[in-house]
């Protein structure tokens, strides 16, 4: 067997490996967080969701593919292998995921690098609660004495919990 054949069956074992191993995360999530008496599909329809998508779509790929290396074969006089396929679907398949996963790690490493003010993923949305909630216990005189009183720091509360003040 040549060097790229055992490179093509390293990469299908990695790529088979992952989809493993995030098939077998969602099925063990199942069984040791399911409630009793609630639906699957209440508790973890999203997970399932994503998965029947992705297997929908992967196989229509499958199918695309086929059909355009069957006809490629075919008009360069050759016949078509389920070998040949395999090999042309695992690196359409890898590429994409490939593109996938640094898409997804630059969005995650830059989304904590950095903040997009009013974004989900900034922490903007806390710091405005807490400035309100600030707001409010220094109308209602229940600020603690051991929130921060630096002027940077106006919006921060006490990292203890809520304290009241005793009134006589």
């Amino acid at each position: 067997m040549s060097s790229g054949a055992w490179m093509m069956v390293l990469a299908s074992a990695l790529a088979l490996g992952a989809l493993g191993f995030v098939i077998w995360s969602l099925v063990r999530s199942i069984v040791t967080q399911r409630s009793k008496g609630r639906s699957l599909w209440r508790e973890f329809g999203l997970g399932l969701a994503l998965t029947i998508l992705f297997f929908a779509t992967w196989i229509g790929h499958a199918i695309a593919q086929w059909q355009v290396f069957t006809d490629q074969q075919l008009e360069h006089g050759q016949t078509a292998t389920a070998g040949d396929f395999f090999a042309e679907f695992a690196q359409a398949t890898l590429e994409n995921w490939q593109s996938e996963f640094l898409q997804l790690f630059a969005f995650v490493v830059l989304a904590a690098m950095y903040i997009h003010k009013g974004s989900s993923e900034s922490k903007d949305g806390e710091e405005k609660i807490e400035a309100s909630l600030r707001r409010i216990e220094e109308h209602l005189g229940t600020l603690p004495v051991t929130a921060p009183v630096e002027p940077a720091d106006s919006w921060k509360l006490p990292h203890t919990p809520l304290e009241a003040e005793e009134r006589s």
